[in-house]
C-alpha cells in the first residue's frame, strides 16, 4: 500500500523533545531509510557529482523517468517518477546518471546484513528501507533510540552513506517518524507523546490517501488525520471505500501489525 511522506511541511515544524521508548509491554519498531539511495551511492562513487544535483533514471530522450534524485536536485523540485525531460526543465544543470541496480542491491546486502545482525525481524520493504522490530536485540539494548542511533554510525561507517530513522511503538509512526527529518535524521516518537505528533498531521500522513483522496475527504471535512476519527462511518467510506475502518484506526495511533521477515 502507499506510503506516503508528509515531508518538507512537517520538517518546518519541531517535534517536542522526548525520551526515548523503553519499558515492559512496549513495541520498539524502527523505520530506517536510506537518503536519496541511487543518487548518494553515485556521489559517493563519482566525486565529481558530489554537491551537485543528480537524478538517476532513463535519458529523456527515450521518455525516461527518474528513479532517485539527490537533495541537491531536489531543491529544485525534481522528484522520483517524474518525466526526465521535466525535470531538466526544473533543473537545466542536472545530471543524469543511468542506474546501476547490480551495484545498488550490493550496497543494500551490506546494510540488510548489518540490521540481520541486531535482529532477525527485519521486514524490507524496498532495497533502500526496512522496519526492524527491536523489542529483543542481540546488543541487550532496552532503548530503542540507542539502537537507531548505533545502526545510522554502522551504516556510515561501512557503506558511506547516510539514513535516516524513527522510532516509535508501531510501524504506522516509525515510517512518518523516520521522514520528519531527512536526511541523516532520527525522530522518536515515545508512547506519551503519540497524540501530539497525530494533532500535526494532515490527512495525508494516513497510508493510502494520496492527492485525489484527500481532495475527497477535505471537501467532506476531514482535512486533519485526527478528523478522520470522529468522521461519519459512511462519510469516510464515500471517500475511501474498504479502508474506512483501517485508516480509523491509524488515525487513533493505533497499528498492530508485526513486523515480517
Amino acid at each position: 500500500m502507499p506510503q506516503p511522506d508528509p515531508g518538507v511541511s512537517l520538517r518546518k515544524t519541531p517535534l517536542p523533545a522526548s525520551p526515548s521508548i523503553a519499558g515492559p509491554g512496549v513495541r520498539r519498531i524502527l523505520h530506517i531509510d536510506m537518503d536519496a539511495f541511487y543518487a548518494s551511492v553515485e556521489q559517493r562513487d563519482d566525486p565529481s557529482l558530489r554537491g551537485r544535483p543528480v537524478a538517476v533514471g532513463g535519458s529523456p530522450n527515450s521518455r525516461g523517468v527518474v528513479a532517485a534524485a539527490s537533495y541537491e536536485a531536489r531543491a529544485f523540485g525534481v522528484r522520483s517518477a517524474m518525466p526526465m525531460a521535466r525535470a531538466l526543465r526544473l533543473c537545466p544543470s542536472l545530471v543524469v546518471v543511468p542506474p546501476d541496480f547490480e551495484k545498488y542491491r550490493a550496497v543494500s546486502a551490506q546494510v540488510f546484513r548489518l540490521f540481520r545482525s541486531v535482529t532477525p525481524l527485519v521486514e524490507s520493504v524496498s532495497l533502500d528501507e526496512a522496519y526492524l522490530d527491536v523489542t529483543e536485540n542481540a546488543w541487550h539494548e532496552p532503548v530503542a533510540t540507542n539502537v537507531a542511533r548505533r545502526l545510522k554510525t554502522l551504516i556510515r561507517d561501512e557503506t558511506g552513506l547516510t539514513a535516516s530513522a524513527g522510532v516509535a511503538p508501531n510501524k504506522f509512526l516509525a515510517k512518518i517518524a523516520s521522514g520528519w527529518k531527512k536526511p541523516d535524521g532520527l525522530t522518536v516518537i515515545p508512547p506519551d507523546r503519540v497524540e501530539p505528533f497525530l494533532e500535526r498531521l494532515p490527512v495525508e500522513a494516513l497510508w493510502g490517501v494520496g492527492p485525489v483522496t484527500a481532495r475527497r475527504l477535505r471537501a467532506r471535512g476531514i482535512a486533519r488525520l485526527v478528523d478522520a476519527r470522529t468522521a461519519d462511518p459512511a462519510v469516510l467510506r464515500e471517500a475511501v471505500g474498504s479502508l474506512a475502518d483501517w485508516l480509523q484506526q491509524l488515525a487513533r495511533g493505533q497499528d498492530d501489525r508485526p513486523v515480517v521477515p
